[in-house]
């Protein structure tokens, strides 16, 4: 019984690590990220326009979810399809770091 108990916490453990252990490196990924400000402003948070999204403070699974689609078509939009479209999988994982790990100001207006 003890064993097993401990084999579930160190479980717990291992599945509430998340994104530390996710691959991706924020200083390359800020680095890498100098295309990205053109229309998300800096550190992802100043978007130059109302429909461009704020990458800050975004989560690191949904951003990559969100690059990986955009490759693959299931998100339809060319700009981000041609800039997904080179990107390798360290790339993704690097700019999830780096736009997760900025500061965001998401709000919602009602």
């Amino acid at each position: 019984m003890k064993r097993c108990l401990a084999s579930c916490c160190l479980l717990v453990a291992l599945a509430c690590s998340g994104p530390a252990s996710a691959g991706g490196d924020a200083a390359a990924g800020q680095s890498k990220s100098t295309v990205c400000i053109s229309c998300h402003g800096a550190g992802g948070n100043a978007p130059i326009s109302p429909e461009y999204p704020k990458l800050a403070g975004q989560h690191d699974d949904y951003l990559q979810n969100a690059l990986r689609d955009y490759q693959k078509g299931a998100r339809k939009d060319p700009v981000m399809s041609a800039q997904a479209a080179n990107l390798t999988p360290q790339d993704i994982l690097d700019l999830a770091a780096y736009f997760s790990s900025q500061a965001g100001n998401l709000t919602v207006k009602y």
